[in-house]
Order: structure tokens, then C-alpha cells, then sequence
């Protein structure tokens, strides 16, 4: 079977931003804190003053010791400005890194959370369309990007041009046509290098980082899904696909290397054309007597630095690419359009009554040819109980997650307690609606923080009275740390009825005017089921509950029940009629009763 990732179009080298879009993102981080970016840049500056001068102290120096007669004073006192000018040259490019760590930190960090809170923002369906775990590794590579571009450009880049310009135009005011050499030579190695990376490397390297990506959500889908591998006895499976996945990295990432290393040779040989060039003219132009033993001392040591920078400029303009590539993905994801966003200046939801109201609502799915939901149209009262059956694909869930605002309606409207919910800030929309799924997912904490991640300021006895009221509160304590106690990812050391229990305590928690269990007890034995129907029994008192109910038995009770058919209510009414009436429910409930 085929398998199918996400990043199957970025294995084909597509890009979504420009070199040129993604550095200006990552210059606007820079200018963030321009009191640190503008010092350490100042700083860089005046080094690089001192790194222009190195050549000329050389010069001066072997001028004074090759002289006739020997002046050990002035030869002294040019040592002493030699080792004088490094120093000075050391000792400020160190203080403008003491500027320029801090910046990059703080940046580094806001990078991360943003990514993170705009990657938050996308819509349930970005998220089921993106794994976990190459997002994850997007946003990790992206911090570490923004390190690479950022050093290159402004500790590398801008100042190797500032000392090649620097002692090129020193050479065409002393030697016009060492100088004109020297010019010509740094043209070609910087374009060939921009040149060979832009058109060469880069589109290999595109290829390697997405598949830097895929294993990363390859590893986070088999590792998350391990007990389902267990089950099966799959490790050699899962260990086969993680197999083929990392060689297809390993030979798309041995091309792009390859790359590299043919640039690099390429770079090298322009340095040995620099290294002959400049060292040969100076010794001709002193064979004439044109240039004294400084001077080829001073072309000597300005090949030196220069070939020390030009490689730098190699390495860095490699380095640059590499990193604004590893930074595309989350400065796409800032300039993103939210599939499902907060109207502007959108007031919290301000509700306590719980009325719904579908007002003549029409839905689509994104992967959908025709409308789930066309003009629906629904009341539900304060404080009622509402139950929703259906086969399958029948628009029950659909209906939570509207109510919910994971997606937006094509047409018509919803209302809360008379507001709109597209109109109030989704956040304070959801706290007001309290959810029991069928497969709880707990995070990784204490049952503490889970129980309380409905209300994170809430007191310990708090969160064990919730507890006792969900029936939860007599096997958390007899847990070795009890409250304390970690529940493994998804909450995998507890049992489906443990989470199922701590997932109603977090409703009783959320004390939310609106209640959704979706088959809440599903999960549980017989004996367990009637403690907690108890406790739902208590949890939905005074709200508003929707139901979603497989198992018809758990819903005898409800106000009224839904029966749900391709987007629509064919039926509706309480269990005892809707059975008496012989149609969709009754049906349904033979079913479920193991009637013929």
C-alpha cells in the first residue's frame, strides 16, 4: 500500500516565500531590540577598523626590521602597534558579541513562542492535514535557522565585504592594477558563490530539509502509536518504514553535501588564483623596485585576511541559504492566512443561560463535493437536554465541532444566549463549553493539571472535589503519588475508564453552562457505568447538555432526542414515542436492543 505524507509537495522542492520575504522576517526580530542589534553592529564595525589595519602593521613592521641601520626602538614600537591592532581587533568583536548573545536569545525564544501561538490559531483542519511531529520539528529548526541567517548576514557577511572593499581600495590607491586584480577576484568568488548556491545547492538542500521533516513526523507517528504497534507485533514493520524513510534522507542529504564539496572546490580555486595573483604582482612590482619588502609583506598578509574572510563568505553564504530555508516554514506560518480567525476586535462570549440557536446553517467540508448542512435550522433551550443519534457521517459530531467553532459555517448563523458566535474571541467561546469526549487525550502532567486545565487557578481541594463528584477520587488516591502522579502521554498508564473519569472531573471543574458528552461512558465496565451516570447525572444539572449517543439505553432520559440523517433531523421527539412511532429511532433502538 501507498503510503502518504503531508510534505509529499515540499519533496518536490516547492518553496512558499522568497529568500528575500524570509529575511526581511527575520530582520524585523533583529529590530525588535535596536538598542542591542545597533551596538553590537557598532562594535563590529570598529573591529573590523582594527581588522583593516593588521596588513598595514605587518607592513610597517617588516619595513623597520628589514632596514639598514637596525632601530630596534622603531622596531619595538611597530611590534608593539602589530600586536596592539589584534588585540584592539579581539577585544571589540568579543564585547559586541556580549550584545549581540542577548538579542539573538530573546529572539530565538519569540520566534518559538510565536510559531507556536500562530500554529495554535490554525483551524482543526490545518491541524489534521499537518503531522504533530513535523510541526514540531518545523518550529525547532526554524529557532536554530534564525541563528544561522543572523550570524552570517551580520557577524560574517557584512563585515568580510566591509575588509575586502576595505583593502581592495586600499591596493588601487597604492597599485592600481594589484588593486583592480584583487577587485575582480572577489567579484567572481562572491557571484559564483551565490550563483552555485541559489541554482546548485539550494534545491538539494530543499529536498533534504523536507525530508528532515517527514522524519520527524514519521518518528512522532509510530512513537505515539506504540501500543497499536505492540498489539500487532509490527516493530519490524514500523522499524522497516522508519528504515526507508531515513534512507531516503540520507541519500538526498549525501547529494546536497556532495554540493557543497563541489562549491567548496570550486571557492578553492579561485583562493589559490588570489593567492598567485596578488603575491606574484607585488613581487614583480619589488623586482622593479616598485615595492619595498613591507609591501609584498603587506600583500602576503592581506591574502591571508582576505582568504580567511572569502572563505567565510563561502561558508556563510551556504550557511544563509541553509538557514533561511529552515526558517520558511514558520515565517509562511506568520503571514498564513487563520483559517477559522477572531473577528476584529472581537469581544469575549458573555453567556451563562446556554440557549443554541442554528439559524438556517449550511456547511460544507473542504474535501466534500456537496453541503453537509443546508439552511439547518435548531433551537435548543436553556437547560435542556438534547440527545443526538445517527448512523455514522450523519452530522452529529459536526454539530459539536460548529458549536465549538473548529469551523466556520458557509452560510447562516449560530447564536449563544443571542450572540453570534463568529463574533466573540473563540477562546472565551470554548470555556463555556465543556466537553467529554470518548477518548479523552490527558497531557503528560499530574492528574492534578489535568483535572485542572479546565480552571488552572483552582486549589487542590478543588480539584478533589471534582474528582470525588466525577467518582475518580477513590483510585487517584490509591495511586503511589496520587494527585501527584503522572499519567504518561495521552494519559497512557491509566485505564480508558481512569481518563474517562478525570476527563468529567475537568468538566465538573470548568463549570461551563454548556455540557457535550460524546458516549462519555463507553469506555467503562457495568459497575463503573453507574457511578459515573451519577455523577454526569449531577454534572448536567442546570446546563445545557448535548448528547451524542451510540448506545441508545444511556439517553432514555433526555428532553428530547434527535435522530440525525445525512445533515438532517428526520426525527425528533422522547424515547417512549419515538419508539411508538416505528421509524428511524425505532429502528435503531431494535438494533441496539438486539431486537429482531
Amino acid at each position: 500500500m501507498t503510503e502518504h505524507y503531508e510534505d509529499d509537495e515540499e519533496i518536490k522542492t516547492k518553496r512558499v516565500l522568497s529568500n528575500r520575504q524570509v529575511l526581511a522576517f527575520i530582520g524585523g526580530f533583529w529590530l525588535r531590540r535596536p538598542a542591542l542589534f545597533w551596538a553590537a553592529v557598532g562594535l563590529m564595525l570598529i573591529a573590523i577598523i582594527f581588522d583593516l589595519m593588521l596588513p598595514w602593521a605587518a607592513g610597517r613592521l617588516v619595513d623597520v626590521v628589514a632596514a639598514t641601520p637596525r632601530e630596534p626602538p622603531a622596531a619595538w614600537s611597530a611590534w608593539a602597534i602589530f600586536v596592539g591592532v589584534y588585540l584592539a581587533f579581539s577585544l571589540v568583536r568579543n564585547l559586541a558579541f556580549r550584545f549581540w548573545n542577548p538579542m539573538a536569545a530573546h529572539n530565538m525564544k519569540e520566534m518559538t513562542d510565536e510559531g507556536f501561538q500562530r500554529v495554535q490559531a490554525f483551524s482543526a483542519d490545518w491541524h489534521a492535514d499537518h503531522f504533530a511531529g513535523s510541526t514540531v520539528r518545523k518550529l525547532s529548526r526554524a529557532m536554530w535557522g534564525y541563528d544561522m541567517v543572523s550570524d552570517a548576514v551580520v557577524l560574517w557577511l557584512g563585515p568580510a565585504l566591509v575588509v575586502l572593499l576595505g583593502l581592495s581600495a586600499t591596493m588601487v590607491v597604492r597599485w592600481p592594477m594589484v588593486g583592480l586584480f584583487s577587485i575582480a577576484v572577489v567579484v567572481i568568488y562572491i557571484a559564483s558563490n551565490l550563483l552555485l548556491t541559489v541554482k546548485y545547492v539550494r534545491p538539494a538542500n530543499l529536498k533534504s530539509v523536507a525530508l528532515d521533516t517527514r522524519i520527524g513526523g514519521a518518528l512522532a507517528d509510530s512513537i505515539s502509536a506504540n501500543p497499536t504497534v505492540k498489539a500487532f507485533g509490527a516493530e519490524p514493520r514500523e522499524e522497516a518504514r522508519i528504515g526507508d524513510i531515513t534512507s531516503t534522507w540520507r541519500k538526498a542529504t549525501l547529494i546536497t553535501w556532495t554540493r557543497f564539496i563541489d562549491v567548496w572546490l570550486i571557492q578553492n580555486m579561485i583562493l589559490v588564483v588570489l593567492q598567485a595573483g596578488l603575491s606574484g604582482l607585488l613581487i614583480r612590482l619589488w623586482a622593479r623596485g616598485e615595492a619595498s619588502a613591507g609591501d609584498v609583506a603587506f600583500a602576503v598578509t592581506s591574502f591571508l585576511l582576505m582568504s580567511g574572510y572569502l572563505r567565510n563568505i563561502g561558508e556563510n553564504i551556504r550557511m544563509m541559504q541553509k538557514g533561511l530555508d529552515d526558517v520558511e516554514d514558520v515565517a509562511a506560518f506568520a503571514v498564513a492566512d487563520l483559517q477559522v480567525p477572531d473577528a476584529a476586535a472581537a469581544p469575549p462570549f458573555r453567556g451563562e443561560l446556554g440557549e443554541i440557536a442554528f439559524d438556517r446553517v449550511t456547511f460544507r467540508y473542504k474535501s466534500a463535493e456537496e453541503p453537509l448542512y443546508r439552511d439547518f435550522t435548531l433551537i435548543i433551550a436553556p437547560g435542556e437536554r438534547v440527545a443526538l443519534v445517527g448512523p455514522t457521517g450523519s452530522g452529529k459530531s459536526t454539530f459539536v465541532k460548529l458549536l465549538q467553532r473548529l469551523y466556520d459555517v458557509n452560510g447562516g448563523r449560530i447564536l449563544i444566549d443571542g450572540q453570534d458566535i463568529s463574533k466573540v474571541t473563540q477562546g472565551s467561546l470554548r470555556r463555556a463549553i465543556a466537553v467529554v469526549p470518548q477518548d479523552p487525550a490527558l497531557f503528560h502532567r499530574t492528574i492534578a493539571e489535568n483535572i485542572a486545565y479546565a480552571r488552572p487557578e483552582a486549589t487542590l481541594e478543588e480539584i478533589a472535589l471534582a474528582a470525588k463528584r466525577a467518582r475518580a477520587d477513590d483510585f487517584i488516591r490509591r495511586l503511589p503519588k496520587g494527585y501527584d502522579t503522572l499519567v504518561g502521554e495521552r494519559g497512557v498508564k491509566l485505564s480508558g475508564g481512569e481518563r474517562q473519569r478525570v476527563a468529567i472531573a475537568r468538566a465538573f471543574l470548568a463549570d461551563a453552562p454548556i455540557l457535550v458528552l460524546d458516549e462519555a461512558t463507553s469506555s467503562l465496565d457495568v459497575e463503573t457505568e453507574r457511578q459515573v451516570q451519577a455523577a454526569t447525572e449531577e454534572l448536567m444539572a442546570g446546563r445545557t447538555t448535548i448528547v451524542i449517543a451510540h448506545r441508545l439505553s444511556t439517553i432514555r432520559g433526555a428532553d428530547r432526542i434527535l435522530v440525525f440523517d445525512q445533515g438532517r433531523i428526520v426525527e425528533e421527539g422522547r424515547h417512549a414515542e419515538l419508539v411508538q412511532k416505528g421509524g428511524a429511532y425505532a429502528r435503531l433502538h431494535a438494533v441496539t436492543e438486539g431486537v429482531a
